[in-house]
């Protein structure tokens, strides 16, 4: 009778008396270990395993796969060059039974996969379940204090611009500051300036220091201008 037992991803087609070699099992040499992941026996077909069959093995030794060499190489500008070796870790076993049935009753130690994995490390492994976590206790909302009204702004107190006041500025020499200069002297009009005597000129030009400006600028004259539009 045969069997097809499934073990470190592969798939094995076995009977009584063959030599396998498997993916490292956790067991020592002289060991026995049972394979309980069988997918068919005889004329029985698992769906996809066949319940309570398995297939039991002694343990020979634990050996080493043939040498395997990885080589890798990247054309780039700054090339590399790598070379790597790999020998897969096998367990080498002889079958000794194959049990259509009664394999959870054998008592066998089961075949545990991996490189030296052991059963309390798989079972370690598995997630332990969280703690339901204790509802937190909703804070109770606070009641909110009543807002202050806001008092209404003030309004600044707008500066009332001189009345019937011209634009100074259009003076040629005359800018922001030297317009607020000639507001601040009670100077607002092209008409003040067109009626300005030699006397005003000098007491202008030593009060504010022009140095001949009002001359030189021909600022009468331009007010006379701007007077006769």
């Amino acid at each position: 009778m045969f069997a097809v037992l499934k073990t470190g991803g592969k798939q094995y087609k076995v009977v009584s008396g063959d030599v396998l070699r498997v993916e490292k099992l956790d067991a020592a040499a002289g060991e026995k270990v049972q394979f309980n992941e069988i997918l068919m026996v005889g004329d029985k077909i698992g769906a996809p395993l066949v319940d309570d069959a398995g297939v039991q093995a002694e343990v020979i030794d634990q050996i080493k796969g043939e040498k395997t060499i990885n080589f890798v190489k990247r054309r780039r500008k700054h090339s590399s060059k790598r070379t790597k070796g790999h020998r897969q870790q096998l367990t080498l076993l002889r079958v000794t039974d194959i049990l259509e049935k009664g394999a959870g009753k054998s008592g066998v130690k089961a075949a545990v996969g991996g490189a030296g994995v052991s059963v309390a490390a798989l079972a370690a492994a598995e997630p332990k379940k969280a703690a339901p976590k204790k509802a937190a206790k909703k804070a109770e909302p606070k009641a909110e204090a009543p807002k202050k009204e806001a008092a209404p702004k003030k309004a600044a107190p707008k500066k009332d611009a001189a009345a019937g006041a011209d634009d100074l500025k259009e003076l040629s020499g005359v800018g922001p500051a030297l317009e607020k200069k000639l507001h601040e002297n009670s100077v607002t009009t092209f008409a003040q300036i067109a009626a300005w005597t030699e006397a005003d000129v000098a007491a202008m030009d030593e009060k504010l220091n022009f140095k001949g400006r009002i001359e030189r600028e021909g600022w009468i004259a331009q007010a006379q201008e701007k007077i006769k539009g």
